[in-house]
C-alpha cells in the first residue's frame, strides 16, 4: 500500500541501512506510518513476509519463534515489537548468521530503553531510525497553518474536517493512556497519566519544575522525573537539554518539555478549533514548539545534538544545534517584525555560534545585523539545509 503522502527522505534512509544493518527498527509513536512505510518500502522487495504482533493469527504462527523465523529469506518484517521483547534474542543469532540469508524490519512505538535492553542485545546489529509525523518537506509550506493546528499525526492532518481530526486526536490520546501504556508492562493509573500530561502541555516551551508538578499530583519528584521519561520514551514529549557552556555565569540546568505534537497540545489544552488556540494563552509557546520541531526536521539533527542554553541573569537561546565544531542557534517568535536583544547578542559571543536565526511568522526573511537573520517560518524549506 502506497503512503497518501510520499516520505522520500525516510524511505531512503531506511533503504540505505537496510544495505548496511541486519536488523533495522523504525521507532516511533502509534499512528505515525511505520506500518505504512514499511509496506511501501515491502513493495519494491520481491521476497517479504511480515507479523503484526498485534494480531492473534500471526502471534500463533510465532508460538514457536525459532522454527517460524529460521527458514525465512528476504525482508522480514516485524510490526509492533515491544509486545515480544524476547524475540532480541532470537534476531541476535539470525543476525550472525554468514550471508545473511534474511534482513529483519521491526516496527516499534517505544524507545529501545523501554524495550527492555534490546539495544544492548542486538549491540552492532541494529541501526534506529525515528519516524515522526509528516513535517514542511513532505507536505510543503502551503500547509504550514493545517500542520500546525492538527499536527504531524497522518490520520489528524488528512481529516476531512476540523471536527473530525480533533475527535481522532481525542480517541488517540484515550488509547495511549489505556492501552499502550499498560502493554508496555507499566502499572500508571490512566487517570493520573493523564493529569500529568495536560500538566505538561501548560509548561509547555518551559523549563520542568518537577516539584512543583510533584506537588500538584502528591507525587515525589523522582516520580515526576519517570512520568517524563515514559512520554519521551513514547514519542509523545519532547525532553530538550540544557547546553551547559563553560562560562562564569549561572546556567539554567533543568530541561525543557515540548508536547511533540501541536496537533496533541491543543487537544490537551481542549482546542480544537483555529479560533480556540488564537484566543489561548499558550498560542505564542504553541506556535514556538511548532517552528522548533519544523527547524529540527528540516536540519535532519539528531535529538542528541539539540539543546537550549538559558542564564539565570536572564540571557538564552530557544534551541542550540550543535554538531561537531559547527553550532547553529535559533529562536522563535510569533510576530511580522523581530528585533535584535541582548539576549541574542549573548549567545553569540557567548557560544560563539555561526550564526542566528530568528524563526518568525512573517512572510520576509531579512539580515537583522552581523550573523543575524529574520528567517520567514515559510522560508525554512529554501534557506536551512540540513547539516552535513
Amino acid at each position: 500500500m502506497e503512503p497518501l503522502i510520499p516520505r522520500p527522505g525516510a524511505t531512503s534512509r531506511i533503504e540505505d541501512l537496510l544495505s548496511s544493518f541486519p536488523v533495522v527498527a523504525i521507532v516511533g509513536p502509534r499512528q505515525v506510518g511505520k506500518t505504512t512505510l514499511a509496506m511501501s518500502i515491502a513493495a519494491t522487495r520481491d521476497e517479504v513476509h511480515t507479523f503484526d504482533l498485534e494480531d492473534p493469527a500471526d502471534l500463533a504462527r510465532l508460538a514457536d519463534p525459532g522454527l517460524a523465523l529460521k527458514p525465512l529469506r528476504g525482508l522480514v518484517i516485524i510490526d509492533e515489537i515491544q509486545l515480544r521483547p524476547q524475540l532480541f534474542g532470537l534476531l541476535r543469532a539470525l543476525a550472525d548468521r554468514p550471508n545473511r540469508p534474511a534482513t529483519f524490519l521491526v516496527l516499534g512505538s517505544a524507545s529501545p530503553d523501554l524495550m527492555r535492553g534490546t539495544s544492548q542485545t542486538l549491540a552492532g546489529r541494529i541501526a534506529y531510525h525515528r519516524l515522526t509525523g509528516f513535517d514542511l518537506r513532505e507536505v510543503g509550506s502551503d500547509q504550514l497553518t493545517r500542520l500546525w493546528l492538527r499536527g504531524a499525526y497522518p490520520r489528524s492532518f488528512l481529516a476531512p474536517d476540523t471536527r473530525n481530526s480533533a475527535e481522532w486526536r481525542r480517541q488517540f490520546i484515550s488509547t495511549f493512556l489505556q492501552r499502550d501504556i499498560p502493554q508496555l508492562g507499566l502499572s500508571i493509573p490512566a487517570n493520573r497519566m493523564r493529569r500529568f500530561w495536560t500538566m505538561l502541555a501548560h509548561y509547555h516551551g518551559q523549563t520542568l519544575n518537577a516539584s512543583e508538578l510533584g506537588r500538584s499530583l502528591g507525587v515525589s519528584d523522582k516520580t515526576i522525573r519517570n512520568y517524563l521519561d515514559l512520554l519521551v520514551s513514547t514519542f509523545v514529549v519532547r525532553e530538550l537539554l540544557p547546553w551547559h557552556a563553560n562560562v562564569k555565569k549561572r546556567q539554567v540546568k533543568s530541561p525543557k518539555v515540548y508536547i511533540d505534537d501541536s496537533g496533541l497540545l491543543h487537544t490537551l489544552l481542549g482546542l480544537d478549533t483555529r479560533q480556540d488556540v488564537e484566543r489561548h494563552p499558550k498560542l505564542g509557546a504553541s506556535w514556538e514548539g511548532f517552528a522548533l520541531s519544523q527547524v529540527i526536521a528540516t536540519l535532519n539533527a539528531r535529538n542528541d545534538e539539540c539543546y537550549f542554553w538559558a542564564t539565570h541573569a536572564g540571557a538564552e537561546l530557544d534551541l542550540l544545534v550543535v554538531r561537531g565544531s559547527h553550532k547553529r542557534g535559533f529562536e522563535f517568535k510569533r510576530s511580522e517584525a523581530p528585533r535584535v536583544t541582548r539576549s541574542m547578542r549573548s549567545a553569540i559571543d557567548t557560544l560563539g555560534l555561526d550564526e542566528l536565526d530568528v524563526v518568525h511568522a512573517g512572510p520576509k526573511t531579512y539580515p537583522l545585523a552581523e550573523n543575524i537573520r529574520a528567517l520567514a517560518i515559510s522560508d525554512i524549506l529554501d534557506l536551512i539545509k540540513p547539516l552535513g
